[in-house]
């Protein structure tokens, strides 16, 4: 998971305003760095409009994804925590985990996939990166060995 997650990815932000907004506070590092054209945060926002928030797996945790095509230049994760949730809909569950997923194509990240499934099982992480104090935390949480 290290290959796939640099910890300048890594971001703690009080507030959005709005869900758009959350996308493109979650994203924007991987554009910053080069790993995603901006489109992709459109293409995130166009996709989840028109097929509704798909991303959104459980309460508290969305992992922002969308096709290669719609603006990834290389394979990189980043997570954004937000301590106010939001909703991507009005009667759907509050999310303050962000994983944003840029894959280049379908199969080259299924090794990080299976990791997320694996962290993600749990709703106690879930809830223990939503609570961490630092992004450092939050970091090395995503990072250390497999138990």
């Amino acid at each position: 998971m290290a290959s796939m997650l640099k910890r300048e990815n890594v971001q703690i932000v009080e507030k959005v305003d709005s869900w758009e907004e959350s996308v493109h506070v979650a994203v924007q590092p991987l554009v910053d760095q080069g790993y995603v054209e901006s489109r992709y945060i459109d293409g995130i926002i166009s996709n989840a409009k028109e097929f509704g928030p798909y991303f959104v797996i459980c309460p508290d945790l969305a992992l922002l994804h969308a096709r290669p095509d719609q603006g990834v230049l290389k394979r990189q994760l980043a997570v954004t925590v937000l301590r106010e949730p939001v909703r991507f809909k009005e009667e759907g569950p509050d999310v303050r985990v962000l994983v944003t997923l840029a894959a280049t194509d379908a199969d080259g990240h299924i090794e990080v996939m299976r990791r997320l499934a694996t962290m993600f099982c749990d709703p106690d992480n879930i809830t223990k990166i939503a609570e961490a104090p630092s992004a450092d935390e939050i970091y090395d949480y995503f990072t250390a060995p497999e138990e």
